[in-house]
């Protein structure tokens, strides 16, 4: 509000700046037509996924305007502060970071490296799921993968043998592969919706929740 020398503080200003802390800053950057198209899909591809998965945050802005380190940005937020996630909401969380890889295969037929940080993400999740929150029939209600910063002979986090890590990783492997075939299978059958928000993203740059659910041809109850 300073910077923009406004008697008191706006609406924008808080939106602005709450805009920069938790996407970024927006940089300058010169992107080729095929580089901003690409990212149109990728950012429309964790959009459509999010709108179209039981459990998945509604999607509040998408963006094909660099920022931080990305390219493009898909903000996603639930309509109240939320403490705990259900199995569900964290499956869904994993596909909708999956979302821009899977659009990238099924619109290109190849890969890039901007799906760097959503394989992180999801990666991490997928693991928790397993070794943390007992999410895994497989290995059951144990904990097998050590709190952040926490040793492993501290009370909670039993020993645990190489046949049990491989069981982990394995699980893990199943939860994201099983994740990406429904993602993919979902962005193919919905093609004409992502098509549609690309399109959209090209033209306009930064679509908001309502303009975003609009050019997708999709509401929030789909």
């Amino acid at each position: 509000a300073a910077r923009r020398n406004h008697d008191k503080v706006m609406e924008a200003d808080f939106t602005d700046a709450l805009e920069k802390i938790v996407l970024g800053t927006e940089r300058q950057v010169m992107m080729s037509p095929e580089d901003k198209r690409r990212t149109a899909y990728h950012e429309g591809g964790h959009a459509i996924v999010g709108m179209l998965t039981d459990g998945a945050d509604p999607v509040r802005k998408i963006s094909i305007i660099p920022r931080g380190q990305s390219l493009g940005v898909t903000f996603s937020a639930p309509d109240a502060d939320r403490y705990n996630y259900s199995e569900q909401e964290l499956r869904a969380r994993i596909k909708v970071a999956l979302g821009g890889r899977a659009a990238e295969e099924v619109v290109f037929g190849d890969l890039t490296t901007g799906a760097e940080s959503d394989i992180q993400q999801l990666t991490l999740i997928a693991r928790q799921m397993v070794g943390r929150w007992g999410m895994s029939r497989a290995i059951g209600p144990i904990a097998v993968l050590p709190v952040d910063g926490v040793g492993p002979l501290l009370p909670g986090v039993a020993e645990t043998s190489e046949a049990t890590q491989r069981l982990v990783d394995e699980e893990v492997r199943r939860i994201v592969e099983t994740a990406h075939q429904e993602v993919s299978e979902l962005l193919r059958s919905h093609r004409s919706n992502l098509d549609a928000l690309a399109s959209a993203l090209l033209e306009r740059e930064t679509l908001d929740e309502a303009a975003a659910y609009a050019a997708a041809g999709l509401s929030r109850d789909s």
